[in-house]
């Protein structure tokens, strides 16, 4: 089988197009920007921290200049995309809607019988929500049984809305201030949408085109992670078809241990406009570790999961790429109560960065101070003192 022979400028490049951050506003500006980058990438990875915005309205403010956070709802509320769980909570084109099925049906069947009380329960819940309409976890009382040991252990009425979400019995929405609100599909999902199941071909070749879009270039790896939730799919028994007949280009990259994969009509000689982007740690470029490492040289960990005196950059440390290249990341807090962005850290990586590119970085910081409602910045430490502050001065 021939492959397609890449260097690793060439694959970055490929990488960064397929991500959206060749260039500002790469898919447009307003609404309509942020629903093509949700049906370009095909998911949009939702989290729940709040240290700076949260991430899933990161990834889009990276892509989408003028972008407003009510945006999100407001698609939501239109039918054109949901929230779901798929490999991750996150976003979807509701056109893809369909291939959730398969992965509701894993919840369902996969995994330990319930006991009967839990079954109960959940019959319980779901009849209420038929009869009263969209609930909150709230609008039910506390049944736990023995006090709470930490914020992961939910009391069975939660438990049992999440299964119902999960198995697909249920679908959720969001208040503005951000919190679950459990519905029925039938309420949330257009009734022209295609509800039909998937065989385990055409769900395998979704996932396997869905990813390859979404990465540019992507190896089994990844491709297997999008699908995880689904055991015993048939990601590598139909990858070795579409690239049999052509759907499918297997890549050698300079240095890489393959193989890799890409489309057949993707383009090689990308232009970059090498912008500077600040990152959220879960967006689609950086939520798999090893690829910054391999593709860009870039090794990255967020350490919110990190004990704090083994944390080597900050709690929630932000990535900073120009052009192909990461710079830096950033360690940033926004404080909402006296409207100022807290950068506890930036460090930079081994690099001579030219002024321009200091510049651009200084400008990016400007746009993310909006972007999180603040007015003000303030600069506590860096591991380049020449570069801090050449940034600070921009800001006295």
């Amino acid at each position: 089988m021939e492959f397609i022979a890449l260097t690793k400028p060439q694959a970055r490049k490929i990488i960064l197009a397929a991500a959206g951050l060749a260039q500002k506003a790469q898919f447009g500006t307003g609404i309509e920007a942020v629903y093509r980058v949700i049906d370009h990438l095909g998911f949009v990875q939702l989290d729940t921290n709040y240290v700076v915005e949260r991430a899933h309205h990161h990834v889009m403010a990276a892509r989408v200049p003028d972008y407003q956070t009510e945006w999100l709802a407001d698609l939501c509320e239109d039918g054109r995309i949901y929230e779901y769980f798929t490999s991750d909570a996150g976003y979807l084109p509701m056109g893809d809607f369909r291939f959730s099925l398969p992965v509701k049906e894993a919840f369902k069947t996969q995994g330990k019988p319930l006991a009967k009380p839990d079954v109960n329960l959940m019959k319980q819940i779901l009849d209420r929500v038929e009869r009263e309409g969209p609930l909150m976890v709230g609008d039910f009382e506390n049944d736990r049984q023995e006090a709470s040991s930490g914020w992961w252990d939910w009391r069975p009425a939660k438990v049992a809305l999440e299964r119902l979400y999960l198995n697909g019995d249920l679908m959720i929405s969001r208040t503005k201030a951000f919190q679950k609100v459990y519905d029925l599909p039938l309420n949330l999902v257009p009734q022209e949408t295609d509800v039909s199941i998937p065989t385990e071909e055409e769900y395998a070749r979704f996932v396997i085109l869905r990813t390859l879009g979404a990465l540019g270039i992507t190896s089994v790896k990844e491709m297997a992670w999008r699908a995880r939730r689904v055991k015993g799919n048939l990601i590598k028994k139909e990858l070795e078809k579409m690239v049999q007949i052509g759907e499918i280009k297997k890549v050698a990259v300079d240095g890489l241990k393959g193989p890799f994969y890409m489309l057949p009509d993707q383009e090689i000689d990308i232009e970059l406009s090498n912008e500077v982007f600040i990152l959220s740690p879960f967006d689609i470029l950086n939520v798999f570790r090893h690829r910054l490492k391999d593709f860009f040289n870039f090794d990255y960990q967020i350490e919110c999961f990190v004990p704090a005196p083994k944390r080597l950059y900050g709690y929630f440390s932000l990535p900073v790429l120009a052009g192909e290249t990461f710079i830096a990341r950033m360690d940033a807090k926004a404080d909402r109560k006296q409207n100022v962005l807290i950068v506890h850290n930036i460090h930079f990586e081994p690099l001579d960065l030219q002024s321009v590119i200091i510049e651009k970085f200084t400008q990016a910081l400007k746009e993310f101070v909006q972007f999180n409602r603040c007015q003000n910045i303030v600069f506590k430490r860096s591991n380049n003192d020449i570069y801090l502050e050449a940034i600070s001065k921009s800001f006295s």
